[in-house]
């Protein structure tokens, strides 16, 4: 930033207007950690748009800005006119700038992490199954699986669980993603199921873990599930932006086996409307629960996990005096999430799903769970029962199976049937189309940190619902 730029000390006195917008009302709902890289961001996107209205007069090497059909010649007048006039567009900058801030800094801690594992040698031979027993072509050819789980427990020495991790996968041939933390341990590998077998005793007989094999949701697959293997030390085993020593899991809700959830689920749908005291609440992301959920679920529309406390945050009013019955896909986010719910202390109750919507399918594939499970890997989808509960973007026929915009850069989802892509429909939507077309004719496109689109433009970050 060029010291013309800077906002000068006059500029701290200055209120944004916030008749337009409720930022600094967000901002105070906000950790203290979250408010420091808010209000970072905020000066950021003042400066840059400051710094977009300036103009330098070559002949008498002076410098101006001009906005709104005004010209201002001292750095403190274009301070106090953009902060009493563009409030609205400060805000909007200031949010995707805080966004993509908080996107680099989940993913931040697993390069740093990582090369920790391979800078510093650990010992972890003692806990590494022997397997001279087996051929490596039973450890890669094969029937396979795709295991996820998680465990919340105390881990001292994250690094060393790292090393462990890194180690036992590789000798297994095991692809997929592990996040550790002291909170304890977080994962989803495939391989071979003679490989996800050992890996899943040694996960039993580990002195710090010691699961047992029912904490492992199973489903058809393998190494061929994901691209490659990613064993990471994070602060938080699920990234919900809340940290750990603040919100525990020991504040989770009560946890209900699926033949328990099943009923209370089943006593919902008797009642049908006349039911106002229950909400049966999906905290997973919209396009999750998009192509599969409970019925008569409330399903926020929300991007990411770490949105959460906020969507709970900004509708208190709607989860007083009920009891929530939660649900996840494996039950992790549900720890977190009903934990944060329960400390705002509205709620009557709160349940959650043991195991997750994975475990329910086990013993209910036709229950009340109607169409496909999101999974984070390259299946995008599993499934049950043949309902499809959603359309096609396009010509809106039934179609839930996800692809990714083809769209270069663009990272969303889009629902496109056959008929729709062979028609050359494949991007998440038209902005982003219309921007296919143009890089196809172009030889070379530069990168983009971020791409915008329809998709993330048109949906509120937070949104309200109401009974």
């Amino acid at each position: 930033m060029a010291a013309d730029d800077t906002p000068c000390s006059e500029f701290m006195d200055w209120e944004l207007d916030s008749s337009s917008s409720n930022g600094l009302k967000k901002e105070k709902q906000l950790s203290a950690s979250q408010r420091k890289y808010y209000s970072f961001c905020r000066r950021k996107s003042f400066a840059t748009f400051v710094a977009s209205k300036k103009e330098v007069s070559q002949e008498e090497g002076r410098t101006s800005w001009c906005c709104c059909r005004q010209t201002f010649q001292e750095h403190s007048a274009i301070h106090k006119h953009v902060a009493r006039t563009h409030a609205t567009e400060i805000q909007r900058l200031t949010q995707s700038t805080y966004e993509h801030l908080l996107s680099q800094l989940e993913e931040e801690p697993e390069s740093q992490q990582q090369s920790k594992c391979e800078t510093e040698p650990v010992d972890v031979s003692a806990q590494i199954p022997n397997t001279s027993h087996i051929s490596e072509e039973q450890l890669e050819k094969g029937p396979g699986k795709v295991l996820l789980y998680y465990h919340y427990c105390q881990v001292d020495n994250p690094h060393v669980i790292c090393a462990w991790q890194k180690t036992l996968c590789e000798r297994l041939h095991l692809t997929g993603k592990v996040r550790v933390a002291t909170e304890g341990i977080n994962g989803t590998v495939g391989g071979t199921k003679v490989a996800t077998d050992i890996y899943i005793d040694a996960m039993c007989s580990h002195p710090i873990f010691k699961m047992d094999k029912e904490d492992f949701k199973t489903s058809d697959g393998g190494a061929e599930c994901f691209t490659d293997l990613k064993v990471g030390v994070y602060k938080e085993i699920v990234p919900m932006g809340v940290d750990p020593d603040v919100i525990s899991y020991q504040l989770a809700g009560i946890h209900l086996e699926p033949e328990e959830f099943h009923k209370e689920v089943e006593a919902l749908m008797a009642k049908g409307d006349l039911c106002s005291d229950t909400i049966l609440l999906d905290c997973r992301n919209f396009y999750e629960s998009k192509i599969g959920q409970f019925t008569q679920c409330l399903a926020p529309n929300i991007r990411k996990f770490s949105y959460f406390p906020d969507y709970v945050d900004q509708n208190l009013e709607l989860f007083r005096d009920k009891k929530v019955l939660m649900y996840c896909t494996g039950g992790i986010r549900c720890e977190r999430g009903s934990a944060y719910l329960r400390s705002k202390e509205v709620c009557k109750e709160v349940y959650q799903l043991k195991g997750g919507i994975h475990k329910y399918l086990e013993h209910f594939p036709e229950g009340f769970y109607r169409g496909k499970l999101f999974v984070f890997d390259e299946r995008y989808a599993i499934s049950s029962n043949n309902d499809i509960i959603s359309d096609c973007r396009y010509c809106g026929c039934p179609w839930d199976q996800y692809e990714l915009c083809s769209t270069q850069f663009c990272c969303q989802l889009v629902l496109s049937c056959r008929r729709c892509r062979q028609d050359g429909h494949t991007a998440c939507c038209p902005t982003c189309q219309s921007k296919g077309q143009t890089q196809n004719k172009a030889s070379f496109v530069a990168p983009q940190h971020k791409e915008e689109c329809e998709c993330t433009d048109g949906r509120p970050r937070i949104p309200q619902d109401v009974q």
